[in-house]
């Protein structure tokens, strides 16, 4: 709806489905519908650094509303959706929440601090740290399983859908 927020938090998924064509259109048509979408990047996502950023711009994202994570975490508190692709422990609370996590104390993105939170994964796998991700069971978190093109392309079907085109 308008005047809605919406942050679409980036890494390896994306990469790995080749995703962006999608996500580019999602995020064209929520800002055409009145919504303020942006992405949020980690500094380690995607196999090299900066590899989100080509593939986003590749796919006609502009840069203006492609954000590192500094610039964006403070932002998940007054979003009302995030849609998180193929992360794992870098949006992992654990990282803030438990001192005794083998990942206590790295920088992650806040996504578990939006209104809601929808991750896209192939399963409930943990992530490289080998540590369970307790955003996936938060109750403001909805679990989409499967191939993240196929998930954002049949999202992008349903945002039409709901928008009239």
């Amino acid at each position: 709806s308008t005047g809605s927020s919406g942050i679409n938090a980036e890494y390896g998924g994306l990469c790995a489905a080749r995703a962006q064509y999608p996500v580019s259109e999602i995020a064209s048509l929520l800002t055409k519908n009145g919504v303020d979408f942006r992405f949020g990047i980690h500094p380690v996502a995607g196999r090299m650094p900066g590899q989100l950023n080509v593939l986003l711009a590749e796919a006609g994202v502009p840069y203006d509303v492609v954000l590192e994570m500094d610039e964006i975490n403070d932002d998940f508190a007054d979003t009302d959706v995030v849609l998180v692709i193929g992360a794992n422990d870098t949006v992992n609370s654990a990282a803030e929440d438990d001192p005794n996590s083998i990942i206590a104390g790295m920088p992650v993105l806040r996504v578990w601090k939006a209104g809601q939170t929808i991750v896209m994964k192939r399963s409930l796998g943990v992530g490289y740290a080998a540590v369970d991700n307790p955003v996936f069971f938060k109750t403001n978190t909805s679990m989409y399983l499967g191939d993240a093109k196929k998930q954002c392309e049949a999202l992008l079907e349903g945002l039409k859908r709901h928008y009239g085109e």
